[in-house]
């Protein structure tokens, strides 16, 4: 393994061993075997490995920073478990195994993705940073994954299905839905180092990788493996969504992610270690699932 898969693997264990920590084990409600079903053991960890690399930037413990990648973990696994429901994506399959809703049930699914996200706060609010910081990161954490961010872009979405969009249309779609957790990761890692002087860097960075990140999944919705998708492909076009793809074609598609990500190394390289964010940015690009 090189140096940089050394450190995604150990923010990854360190997240994990946080985030089992966090969900108590005794209590046997299906509600949190759901909630522990789709937050551990499985997904690129990405957003925490965010948080915890501009907190080391910015010179913060990792002590401080770890219980914010668990809460920006949280409520990435609670928007993929209302995602996939009925009402909203209707996916069966997350990470090749069946949607929470699946084994669960919907009502079950719908409460643990609500148990996710008061869980969130409920961690961020243990960080141990002074109060002022403390009270940004949760402000901001609100922000990003409420209506203005994550929440909205999923609206946009739905409204999309079934007619074509316009491509700005499309690009603001995409920064909420998924762009606004990733900027915020990256920005709570900065604030739980008192770093300000990098924020700038960081959701700009953020900003194209979040991009790059979609226009790859809508890459590998057309060109991708099931199996290693662990969901089926060509779901956008039976759903009726517009994506890069739809829009400019496969090979422009792959020029303008190729752009994000070059975008995001220009932001990296204005920092004096920057060679794990530029890894992370090719990895983001070059994944096949």
């Amino acid at each position: 393994m090189t140096g940089n898969e050394i450190r995604l693997s150990q923010y990854v264990q360190k997240t994990e061993a946080a985030l089992d920590t966090a969900l108590p084990k005794e209590g046997g409600t299906l509600v949190r075997e759901a909630m522990l079903y789709s937050l551990l053991g499985s997904g690129k960890r990405i957003r925490a490995a965010l948080v915890l690399e501009f907190a080391r930037l910015g010179g913060a413990a990792e002590s401080q920073a770890l219980p914010l990648a668990c809460a920006v973990e949280m409520i990435h696994a609670y928007s993929l478990i209302h995602d996939d429901l009925p009402c909203m994506d209707n996916d069966d399959f997350r990470r090749g195994q069946p949607s929470c809703h699946k084994k669960f049930g919907e009502a079950c699914a719908l409460l643990a993705g609500d148990g996710l996200l008061t869980l969130a706060f409920e961690t961020a609010a243990g960080a141990p940073l002074p109060g002022e910081a403390k009270a940004r990161t949760i402000a901001e954490l609100a922000k990003a994954a409420g209506w203005q961010g994550m929440i909205g872009g999923q609206m946009m979405d739905l409204d999309a299905e079934n007619h074509e969009i316009p491509l700005e249309t499309l690009q603001k779609l995409y920064a909420m839905k998924t762009g606004e957790l990733l900027r915020v990761s990256a920005l709570l890692g900065c604030i739980a180092a008192d770093a300000s002087e990098i924020e700038t860097i960081a959701q700009n960075y953020t900003s194209a990788i979040g991009m790059a990140f979609q226009i790859t999944d809508d890459i590998l919705d057309v060109t991708g493996n099931t199996e290693k998708l662990g969901k089926p492909i060509g779901s956008d076009k039976e759903n009726g969504k517009s994506t890069y793809v739809s829009l400019l074609g496969l090979e422009n598609a792959k020029k303008e992610a190729c752009r994000q990500i070059q975008l995001a190394r220009l932001q990296a390289e204005k920092l004096e270690d920057s060679g794990f964010l530029i890894w992370l940015a090719d990895l983001i690009l070059n994944r096949d699932h």
